[in-house]
This record gives structure tokens, C-alpha cells and sequence, in this order.
């Protein structure tokens, strides 16, 4: 197939094969997909990281409101006040985030994937190795108690 905005021509199936394997994440672990998708995209498909950003956000629109609907009906795990209100922020965020985007270099935002990347894997890390205060509560901390 040819993708004339990435400039690339390939076969369709890396492209369905790395959308199938971050809609496996999303509905497993409730992440977006960006932190597998933007990597594949810009190092298995080889495409330019200015539409890496777009294409990434777009296929994630249609995932993740696939999955929310499928956990809002199967699980009834969905805590709709609390989606509102990430919502509102990530839109404000998106807003910040696209200008600053359009000012960036490609490079310059794979650094900036890489440092969040492995910020994470860093605090994931820590969460393994050392063991938390109390074993055993499983409730929210109440300020004074």
C-alpha cells in the first residue's frame, strides 16, 4: 500500500499487526497505546515523527472509545465525574501540547519520548524494589490520620 502523507510504501500488515498488539495493551493494561504505537511507527514503519504525533492520537481516539465502552458495559468499572475531569485537562494539555509540538523538531520529540519512557520504567522499578509502609491497606490516605 501507499501512504502518500508518511511517504511510505508497505505492506498493510505491520501496520495491523502493531494496531492489534496496542489494542491488546489498551483493553489489558488502560494505556493509550502512545507508548507502543509512536515507537513502532517511527522505528519498525519508519515514518517522520511530525505525522507519527497525528496518526497516533487519531487511531487512539477509536481505541481507547471502543475499549471505555466495552469496560463501561462489561465491568461497570468507569468512573464517569472522574473521566470528565481528566478530559478537561488533557484537552487543555492537547492545546499546550500541539502548539508546542509544531515548535519542536523530530528529534527533539523522540528525546522527549524517551525521557517519559523511561521515567516510567524508573517508577515502575522503584515500585518493585522497595516495600511500601503498610502491606496491606488497600484504602485511600485520609489527610491527619
Amino acid at each position: 500500500m501507499r501512504f502518500p502523507r508518511s511517504r511510505l510504501y508497505i505492506s498493510a500488515i505491520p501496520p495491523l499487526i502493531l494496531g492489534a498488539i496496542v489494542g491488546l495493551l489498551a483493553s489489558i493494561l488502560g494505556v493509550g497505546g502512545g507508548f507502543i504505537v509512536v515507537p513502532g511507527m517511527i522505528y519498525l514503519l519508519r515514518m517522520p515523527t511530525n505525522v507519527v504525533i497525528g496518526t497516533s492520537l487519531f487511531q487512539i481516539i477509536f481505541v481507547t472509545a471502543v475499549v471505555t465502552v466495552l469496560y463501561a458495559v462489561l465491568n461497570h468499572s468507569l468512573d464517569i465525574l472522574l473521566a470528565l475531569l481528566l478530559v478537561i485537562g488533557g484537552v487543555i494539555g492537547g492545546l499546550f501540547g500541539a502548539d508546542a509540538g509544531q515548535r519542536l523538531k523530530g528529534e527533539q520529540l523522540r528525546l522527549l519520548l524517551a525521557v517519559m519512557v523511561l521515567a516510567v520504567a524508573a517508577r515502575l522499578l522503584i515500585g518493585l524494589l522497595v516495600q511500601p509502609e503498610d502491606l496491606y491497606s488497600l484504602g485511600p490516605v485520609v489527610a491527619g490520620a
